[in-house]
């Protein structure tokens, strides 16, 4: 079976409700949940959730919310894997084996379903990979990257590259924090996804926010008007 997990706790601090939140005409979570059905990935789309708002909100847009998260996984120190690892064990109790799962962050209003059945695609084919993800490269160098002291004076990460130029330096990517394809012995073994058992998939950063801040939703909605219409939409 393959399952897309979407964990949204109700205690989000800097953005309050983060995961409900309207955002440029319906909850933020409905985008995650309809990118999900639409990609046709998926057996089940589920919502691992503590909050019974966001359950009526997720299965208002079609999602399934067969169990309520605990609180030993709901608070601000569980991490995502810890929320999977849950999700995992309660299917296995159920005598339900998950063959693939998809973790899909409940803010990510620009996530594709091209970009989902892509990765999902790259992970089936390589046996030997536990996780496939979406990437983008660094708009800058991190070569030249530096840091301030108490003083606010600056030091180079690497000034080995000070006089290097830009085009010869290596390429840096990161994820672009939307979603993770992975197999469940992965989480199940402890095995680390920023790994060479992990396929990237390079996309395009013009669509690429991270939600954390009332000042990041503002230009994530700025961005969304920007891209309506477009293909990177």
């Amino acid at each position: 079976m393959k399952v897309a997990i979407i964990p949204a706790r109700g205690g989000s601090k800097r953005i309050p409700r983060k995961n409900i939140k309207e955002f440029d005409g319906k909850p933020i979570i409905a985008y995650s949940i309809e990118a999900a059905q639409r990609s046709g990935c998926f057996d089940k789309v589920i919502v691992s959730t503590d909050d019974p708002e966001i359950a009526d909100v997720a299965r208002e847009y079609g999602a399934e919310v067969p169990f309520f998260r605990p609180a030993d996984v709901s608070d601000d120190y569980s991490t995502t894997a810890d929320v999977l690892l849950h999700a995992i064990k309660w299917y296995e109790a159920q005598n339900v084996v998950i063959d693939y799962l998809c973790c899909i962050y409940a803010t990510a209003p620009f996530i594709k379903v091209k970009d989902i059945q892509e990765t999902y695609r790259l992970l089936q084919q390589d046996e030997s990979a536990y996780y496939s993800f979406p990437v983008c490269e660094f708009p800058f160098p991190i070569q030249r990257g530096v840091k301030l002291d108490q003083a606010g004076r600056v030091e180079m990460f690497q000034p080995e590259h000070f006089n290097t130029r830009s085009q010869d330096l290596e390429p840096a990517y990161h994820d672009i924090g939307q979603f993770y394809w992975g197999k469940p012995e992965a989480y199940k073994k402890g095995i680390p996804m920023f790994s060479d058992k992990a396929i990237a998939y390079p996309v395009s950063r013009k669509r690429v926010v991270d939600l954390d801040t009332p000042q990041d939703w503002e230009f994530a909605l700025l961005l969304s008007k920007a891209l309506r219409g477009t293909t990177e939409c």
